[in-house]
């Protein structure tokens, strides 16, 4: 067992882990960060994405150890003292989510867009998140509700 020291979600935390453990395993068993979902376990689908040191990753195909000393985000950092963060209440608004596996997945990689280019084109936005997949939506309204975040944060009506 390993001794990890790590800053989750802007927290100082601390877990155990196997060698073999992958972060995804560490944050949903270890931390009870289960907003990080499960969705292939081969990095394929993105369902497990979070901002690793400032990068995209899906956590399945990180060693949980790789994590000492590094800072994670997940889908549980995105509101801040209970208020949605605008893109959150966008998914809502829009109806960009069905059955919601994708979803965490899916919040994480744009809001990892949004604070890197505020005003993406919907090209721009759909290469972006190319590495989540959603069995339900159809796409469209993803795409939607990250245009219309990206116009709230720019302080245009959307």
């Amino acid at each position: 067992m390993r001794h990890i020291r790590a800053t989750v979600d802007g927290e100082a935390t601390e877990f155990l882990c196997d060698e073999g453990s992958t972060l995804l395993d560490a944050l949903r068993d270890s931390l009870q960060k289960t907003g990080t979902k499960e969705g292939c376990g081969t990095g394929d689908c993105g369902a497990c994405s979070v901002i690793f040191d400032g990068r995209l990753v899906c956590a399945c195909l990180v060693l949980a150890a790789e994590a000492e000393g590094a800072t994670v985000e997940t889908v549980e950092g995105i509101s801040k003292e209970g208020v949605l963060h605008p893109l959150q209440r966008h998914f809502l608004e829009d109806a960009a989510l069905q059955c919601g596996i994708c979803t965490p997945g899916f919040l994480v990689a744009a809001k990892n867009l949004l604070e890197r280019n505020v005003d993406p084109s919907e090209e721009e936005v759909r290469f972006w998140l190319a590495g989540n997949l959603c069995r339900c939506t159809g796409y469209d309204k993803i795409i939607r509700a990250v245009l219309n975040t990206a116009a709230e944060l720019r302080g245009e009506s959307s």
